[in-house]
């Protein structure tokens, strides 16, 4: 049935005009959803930075996501429906009953291309900068449907809370972080961003969630003096040592009763022996009136606070204690650098074997006390830490067992074999992945 001229009056064009100006308004709605929902904050913060209003608006918006998307979904949908029972009118007025289906099938491809893909392929491509230029109205929209989003938004809430479904405000607050690691993962696997710079920026990120105990030095490998020693032994061993201070203990190495600086040993040494060294002089030096009082943390005080705390009080060195004040490692504030830009090394520090070696099998030999951690930014690899510190304290918690030499095991997706053994310590591994 062909239109008759007399149908084409005013009123054929006021709802033709109308449509088309509910198809920009849906395609408008579209766009900028997609455009403030697909910005990145930190770029639009940037902006803002700068000056932009319209990225700061648009961070204003996106603060309260349900609110914007609730109210979004509104405005699209009224406008989309109205534009669709237009269509259904003018169509049927038009075609008769046949234009049911002929306004459904060209609603459906006016709306699917001009006011959802070629408005989101948009704001896709110019997140930051169609969220910016939008927010100023979308928030305008906002204001106005927010009694309404209200409404929603607390049926919506209800009717989850039959489901058990529970929404927490701080979602988003507690995924910047997963979001950050997952970008950087995945840039680091596309290869934009350099393995040093993901593991410098995810060491930063992961201080919070880790605790002194993790990286401390086992206090069987402290260094320490004897505060009841002569005099000449204790100059020599800090002669001989490669470290700057070193705890002091009277009776046995549980009894810390300071920590000694070298330069303050030697001034000390050198103002009591006078300018010609009489060692005479020093049978009565007393180090324990050289030492500083010990600093003791206990040790599941988290790496963001301890470098807070070294920060605050000008000081580098930490012994750790557990729950009963018993005497558990050491921590530096070198210590909680290095894990973040990596080994720090200097002319003083002892020469040492690279701690993971590759054999001509394609295995691994990796020292028993080396952490997961250290091993895992080293290889690549992503052997769990949740429940040991060590590599050989996880094959030890996975066998339930202390292994002898030879045994082997395999989880993780990894084979681990004992290659030595110390009294009960695993001291060497060869390690392959499965």
């Amino acid at each position: 049935m062909e239109p008759t001229p007399s149908l084409l009056d005013g009123a054929f064009w006021i709802t033709a005009g109308s449509i088309l100006l509910l198809l920009v308004l849906s395609g408008f709605f579209s766009g900028s959803e997609t455009a403030l929902t697909a910005s990145s904050r930190g770029k639009l913060r940037a902006q803002a930075d700068k000056g932009s209003r319209g990225a700061q608006k648009a961070l204003d918006i996106t603060d309260d996501n349900e609110r914007l998307i609730g109210s979004v979904l509104l405005g699209n949908n009224l406008v989309n429906i109205l534009a669709a029972s237009l269509a259904t009118a003018l169509f049927t007025r038009l075609f008769g009953e046949s234009g049911v289906a002929l306004a459904t099938l060209v609603m459906t491809l006016l709306v699917l291309i001009f006011a959802e893909v070629l408005p989101k392929t948009y704001a896709i491509t110019n997140a930051e900068k169609a969220a910016a230029a939008v927010a100023p109205v979308i928030s305008v929209a906002v204001t106005v449907f927010s009694p309404v989003v209200a409404a929603v938004r607390l049926l919506v809430r209800g009717v989850l809370r039959v489901f058990g479904v529970r929404i927490d405000p701080d979602s988003n607050i507690l995924a910047v972080r997963e979001e950050i690691a997952g970008a950087l993962q995945l840039g680091h696997s596309e290869g934009v961003v350099e393995k040093e710079d993901r593991d410098r920026i995810l060491g930063a990120l992961d201080l919070g969630d880790r605790t002194v105990e993790e990286i401390m030095l086992h206090r069987s490998n402290i260094e320490m003096i004897d505060a009841d020693a002569e005099p000449e032994e204790i100059l020599k061993q800090c002669l001989e040592s490669p470290h700057t201070r070193l705890p002091v203990f009277r009776d046995e190495p549980e009894n810390i009763v300071g920590v000694v600086h070298a330069k303050d040993l030697f001034r000390a040494m050198y103002a009591q022996a006078g300018a010609e060294g009489n060692a005479q002089l020093l049978k009565s030096f007393d180090i324990s009136k050289v030492a500083n009082d010990p600093y003791f943390v206990p040790d599941t005080t988290t790496l963001d606070d301890q470098m807070r705390e070294f920060l605050r009080m000008h000081g580098h060195f930490a012994l750790v204690v557990d729950e009963y004040g018993s005497l558990r490692g050491l921590i530096t504030l070198e210590d909680i650098l290095e894990e973040i830009v990596g080994e720090i090394a200097d002319e003083f520090d002892l020469e040492e074997d690279v701690p993971v070696t590759r054999t001509d099998d394609g295995q691994f030999l990796i020292e028993g006390a080396m952490t997961i951690r250290d091993v895992n930014r080293a290889m690549d690899w992503s052997l769990p830490d949740e429940e040991a510190n060590t590599v050989a304290g996880l094959v030890i918690h996975e066998a339930q067992m202390i292994p002898t030499t030879g045994q082997v095991f395999s989880f993780h997706g990894f084979r681990f074999e004992v290659t030595a053994r110390e009294g009960n310590r695993i001291t060497g591994l060869k390690v392959r992945p499965l």
